[in-house]
């Protein structure tokens, strides 16, 4: 049973497992390095502000009570945009509907939250996220992306988030 429960800065140990064991099983699909968060970056202080975003919600998914996901929803830079951070599922939940069900909860924030648009930033060539992400109704924008260690741009999707 997939269950998601919704994290405040008191859980920062729990968001810091996640992202710990997330940032080493899959560096290809963050902006950041597992380095980025360890030895000076591993602070008690920067895992509750990670938390603290104002108007964010931050998600973990339970399979039969084990967390095995996580996804974050923030405010956006511009009016009416909210975005999809912090997206991952481990291996052994993958293809049993944990990601659906955590892009779904953001998208129903980005309601909450009067979001016209719910936007996202992906590797190019994270194959399975972007068929992940169309198969939840994100199209590829004319946006220009992040620049990645390895010099290509992530790729910007969007949503009209359903309320």
């Amino acid at each position: 049973m997939i269950e998601l429960q919704e994290l405040s800065a008191d859980d920062w140990t729990l968001w810091r497992e996640l992202r710990l064991v997330a940032l080493a099983e899959a560096p290809y699909a963050f902006g950041v390095a597992l380095a980025d968060w360890q030895g000076d970056g591993d602070r008690e202080e920067r895992w509750r502000a990670r938390l603290s975003i104002p108007g964010s919600r931050d998600l973990i998914a339970l399979l039969d009570g084990k967390p095995v996901g996580m996804a974050s929803g923030i405010p956006g830079e511009r009016e009416g945009v909210a975005e999809l951070i912090s997206m991952w599922v481990g291996p052994a939940a993958r293809g049993r509907g944990v990601a659906d069900r955590l892009i779904r909860a953001v998208e129903s924030w980005a309601v909450e939250a009067g979001a016209e648009v719910l936007e996202l930033a992906v590797a190019p060539f994270n194959e399975k996220a972007i068929a992940l992400y169309r198969r939840n109704g994100f199209e590829s924008t004319d946006q220009i992306g992040d620049e990645l260690p390895n010099g290509l741009r992530e790729l910007v999707m969007a949503k009209k988030p359903a309320p």
